[in-house]
């Protein structure tokens, strides 16, 4: 096995050109277990922990610009305030040790349906920023996943960077696991509010071959929240409409039986797992709203 070491992005597209079965490694933290169980014996490393621009993030236009190479830790330190849904996802990413290693960039890569960044780049409408030799392209999240660790790059591709709307509305990620910390998801959901657009977004993961978005269920609560006129003016959610969000957000997931639970439990849990997100982020929207209201009084 040939182990390549860029300095710099040009640097490591010119050599995932020549050799594009060269596997990336990052943080290492999904690849190295791979390697050393003997699941994936790949030709060629290409390191790319020396290449200081994937390790930047930036904003501009009301967008983060998320280096691939940022680690989860600095994701939770930094950019909590912008990305809130992302840090509650990067914050549940396995140990102090993990979250310094591990980034959303690799996440991506490795498109494993458990990764914990994924439900909350659906939900915040992410778009994947692609680079190789050719040229830039940018792959939104929704189209990003195309099967069980399957994604949309092509072979001569890397992962620059990911681009998220920064947010001041409420985003919540929860996970249910095997135990409460370092530990796979045997299922997880997103919601972050989009006020401005009058819509919800929802996300599974764990639950089906890809992460995917729970359609009907946002399309619903989009349609209840502007019937009733509450993103001007909130008020708490009816139980009826929190229980049904549920329920189609259970319906949009396709979850197999597997060591660590099986489709039923996936699936019930989902349905509690939305409830109690979208009663957390509402009763943060709520609150704003009467901040707003007495601040105009």
């Amino acid at each position: 096995m040939d182990f390549l070491r860029p300095d710099t992005l040009a640097e490591a597209l010119a050599l995932k050109a020549d050799r594009p079965s060269a596997l990336p490694l990052a943080g290492g933290t999904d690849v190295m277990v791979e390697l050393n169980f003997d699941h994936r014996r790949p030709d060629a490393l290409l390191d790319l922990t020396r290449i200081a621009e994937l390790r930047e993030w930036s904003v501009s236009g009301g967008v983060v610009r998320l280096g691939a190479g940022v680690p989860y830790s600095r994701v939770v330190a930094e950019l909590g305030d912008r990305l809130p849904g992302l840090a509650m996802a990067s914050r549940t990413v396995g140990s102090p040790q993990i979250r310094n290693r591990g980034t959303v960039g690799g996440n991506l890569g490795a498109a494993s349906p458990a990764g914990d960044a994924h439900p909350v780049l659906l939900a915040s409408d992410a778009v994947v920023e692609a680079v190789s030799a050719r040229g830039s392209r940018m792959i939104p999240a929704t189209a990003f996943y195309l099967g069980v660790k399957r994604n949309a790059l092509a072979p001569d591709e890397l992962i620059a960077a990911v681009h998220l709307p920064v947010t001041g509305a409420p985003q919540q990620f929860a996970k249910v696991g095997t135990r409460n910390a370092m530990v796979i998801a045997v299922c997880s959901f997103a919601v972050a509010l989009h006020p401005g657009e009058g819509r919800v977004g929802a996300a599974v993961g764990s639950a089906a071959p890809t992460p995917r978005r729970a359609v009907e269920a946002e399309e619903f609560l989009s349609g209840e929240l502007t019937a009733t006129d509450q993103w001007r003016a909130p008020t708490p959610l009816r139980d009826s409409v929190a229980q049904r969000f549920g329920e189609l957000v259970a319906l949009a997931a396709s979850p197999v039986d597997d060591v660590r639970g099986t489709a039923a439990y996936r699936k019930h849990a989902l349905s509690v797992l939305a409830r109690r997100t979208l009663g957390w982020a509402w009763r943060d929207y709520t609150r704003e709203g009467r901040l707003r209201s007495c601040a105009c009084t």
